[in-house]
């Protein structure tokens, strides 16, 4: 309690805490083997096309890059998005970071008491996000374990071929999770990261987002396809978007973040105009606008090819880094240990035997010098504490098995 306390919203007390912003806070990532936080490798950012293309833009706008600018985004960036995407201009909204696209969608669709269907695991900024407006959190999946190769569909023997939509029974739907809530309650959207998921670093398959889409429609509501990873695949086959699936009902989120550098902090949503109409409204109580001269600079640099050229050096980099923790994992981790097979992406999971508690766990290792992320954070009722999620982009390769033994002794203890 505090002194002001009495002034604070109803909505204060529904915010929650990023146990990993708080890691960042105790510690200097860089002093330790940290397989935390979901920072790119600082390698990757294209420091002297930014130099130039920096230069480029001052000389070609002037003062019209340091003024204030639309709320949907200056012109050149959104028709460099929308012929990359192959989309109609009016259907993109850029964002002050791909964060405030999660934000301002729940913002503008969810009232308190409202629910948004997720995933479990799913992205802890998502949640933080979700409870801050009050929102119900409600899983969709298999339940058990990490639900993303079978995430849209669970075995129910009334069914001809076998299967139904796993939701809670309050959406009048076979209640494969066994969460009763009011029948009353609406279900807003269903929050997604399809390609490489944070922090799972699994992918949908094609029959799984077609079942999502196929839910969706047979119970209205809308879809918000989070893809800040998509264009990083190191491996397999491209899966197409569910925005491609349903563009009448997703908003599909996009990046700058993990492809050009996160210190710009720009997104962009994908949707229909009817709902970019609101969005567009909403953010002009929240930024006005956009930072101008980096939309100016990331339009250069996207529509020039530099995107292209850097994110092949980055997808490269990526893939070494992902298959020498892969192998790394293999080498050192004690019998009882699983994880995920990331196609692409930052992150995999790793689930550990039943009763570890990664939680308790954590001090020890960081005492020890090595830091994770507890998977039990990303799980909206704070379950399976036994997972955690790894980050395979931050830590030098170099310092990658130093790391990794450190982590596999630790759980071994």
């Amino acid at each position: 309690m505090t002194a002001y306390d009495k002034y604070f919203s109803e909505d204060v007390g529904s915010f929650m805490r990023s146990p990993v912003r708080e890691i960042f806070k105790r510690v200097d990532l860089s002093a330790i083997y940290s397989f935390a936080g979901g920072y790119p490798d600082a390698a990757t950012f294209p420091v002297e096309d930014i130099r130039r293309i920096s230069s480029q833009v001052l000389d070609k706008y002037g003062a019209k890059a340091l003024q204030y600018g639309a709320t949907q985004g200056v012109p050149e960036l959104r028709e460099v998005i929308a012929r990359r995407y192959g989309v109609p201009v009016e259907n993109v909204q850029i964002t002050t970071s791909s964060q405030q696209g999660i934000d301002v969608c729940t913002r503008v669709l969810a009232d308190p008491g409202d629910v948004v269907l997720t995933t479990a695991p799913t992205y802890l900024g998502a949640l933080q996000s979700f409870k801050s407006y009050r929102a119900e959190v409600w899983t969709l999946g298999a339940g058990d374990g990490l639900p993303l190769n079978n995430f849209a569909l669970c075995a129910h023997p009334s069914q001809p071929n076998g299967w139904a939509p796993p939701v809670h029974e309050a959406t009048g739907g076979y209640g494969c999770q066994g969460q009763p809530s009011p029948a009353a309650k609406r279900i807003k959207f269903c929050y997604v990261i399809p390609d490489f998921q944070n922090p799972s670093g699994e992918t949908m398959s094609l029959p799984e987002r077609e079942a999502l889409v196929a839910l969706a429609r047979e119970r209205d509501f809308l879809i918000v396809e989070d893809s800040p990873y998509r264009e990083l695949r190191y491996s397999g086959e491209s899966v197409p978007t569910i925005w491609s699936l349903a563009p009448e009902r997703t908003l599909h989120l996009g990046s700058f973040s993990k492809i050009f550098a996160p210190g710009f902090r720009l997104g962009w949503i994908l949707g229909p105009v009817e709902l970019l109409e609101q969005i567009y409204v909403c953010k002009q109580s929240l930024d006005l606008c956009p930072p101008i001269l980096d939309q100016y600079i990331a339009a250069e640099f996207m529509g020039s090819g530099a995107l292209d050229a850097n994110l092949a050096k980055s997808i490269a980099l990526y893939r070494a880094k992902r298959d020498l923790l892969l192998s790394l994992l293999e080498k050192y981790m004690p019998q009882g240990v699983s994880w995920t097979h990331p196609e692409g992406g930052l992150f995999l999971f790793l689930t550990l035997p039943e009763g570890v508690d990664t939680v308790a766990m954590y001090d020890r290792a960081l005492a020890t010098g090595v830091a994770y992320v507890a998977g039990s954070f990303f799980y909206p009722d704070g379950s399976h504490r036994n997972t955690m999620r790894l980050n395979f982009s931050f830590l030098d390769a170099s310092r990658m098995e130093a790391g990794v033994r450190l982590l596999a002794e630790v759980i071994q203890q």
